[in-house]
């Protein structure tokens, strides 16, 4: 098989998502353990050091005005989704909780008419339909089974990351077309630390030197994988990798079975199904307004 730029694309991304997968693992152990804000700003904070040794390999220059404003745009929207989304996978199983992320893809579609003035086709109805009916099971699911008013909590925190994920699929694709990878996972990493930082006097603490190995590991995945992603996604269209996304799902299952003893249920499984469909339907075929001919094709979302 001749290895063509698109699948070269799809592989990084593939790639990307797996080692993603592993960061939730690592991360969703150190929620639990240190809490989310410690969890997450030490694992920023390590990620920071190792994107700066990566530029040390190779000229630096400093990014235009509107390069910089992407990263700062994203990298705030990525602190306040990646916090929710953390503190919605300390209390959801591994499977649940990437279930109802998969909810993105049918939000940006409802944000596109919001933010770029789009008319919501038939199709995309019928859509969202399917995917709120998705979520709907495993929350019904949810409730009707032994639960914690912490679960549901933690539910609402994934949905709203989702909600924020949308925009950042959008953003990703518009930041890979205006800068290198490693400019990427700096600046990102680098303004998601220092939007923790402005909390570090209320909730900051030192962790035990027993965490180091969890906290580093976490870290190299989270860049691994942001790297490969950038990479992926500034060689092929959005909507040809998209329903990569959809593989984390396996992932969660196996290591939501094998590190922490969750099993999926019949409604997970069910809603997930849902969900995916919903989002496959939304995309096929449907144009989409980035195209890789270069930044003046993508919209302004700001």
């Amino acid at each position: 098989m001749r290895l063509t730029p698109s699948i070269l694309a799809a592989l990084a991304v593939a790639t990307g998502l797996f080692t993603f997968s592993i960061m939730d693992v690592l991360m969703k152990a150190l929620s639990i353990a240190l809490g989310v804000y410690n969890a997450l700003i030490w694992r920023t904070m390590v990620a920071v050091i190792f994107a700066l040794i990566l530029m040390l390999w190779r000229p630096f220059k400093w990014p235009q005005t509107h390069v910089l404003r992407v990263h700062i745009i994203r990298g705030s929207v990525t602190s306040l989704m990646a916090f929710t989304f953390f503190w919605g996978l300390a209390r959801t199983p591994l499977a649940e909780a990437i279930a109802i992320s998969f909810i993105a893809p049918l939000i940006a579609l409802y944000l596109s008419a919001l933010l770029l003035g789009e008319t919501i086709s038939r199709k995309s109805i019928l859509a969202s339909l399917l995917g709120l009916g998705g979520v709907s099971i495993i929350i019904a699911a949810k409730i009707q089974g032994e639960f914690s008013e912490d679960a549901l909590w933690g539910i609402a925190a994934i949905l709203f990351s989702a909600s924020l994920y949308a925009w950042n699929l959008v953003l990703q694709r518009q930041q890979a077309l205006i800068a290198n990878p490693i400019e990427i996972v700096t600046f990102q990493n680098s303004i998601v630390t220092l939007i923790l930082l402005l909390f570090a006097p209320f909730f900051l603490e030192v962790p035990s030197i027993d965490y180091t190995p969890e906290i580093v590991t976490a870290a190299l995945c989270g860049l691994i994988s942001a790297l490969f992603m950038s990479w992926g996604y500034a060689r092929a269209e959005a909507q040809a990798l998209v329903p990569l996304e959809y593989s984390i799902f396996i992932w969660a299952c196996l290591f939501g079975w094998i590190y922490f003893n969750e099993q999926v249920t019949i409604a997970t499984l069910a809603g997930t199904i849902l969900i995916i469909s919903g989002c496959l339907i939304a995309t096929w075929k449907r144009k989409t307004a980035l195209s890789p001919d270069g930044p003046q094709s993508v919209p302004n979302l700001d």
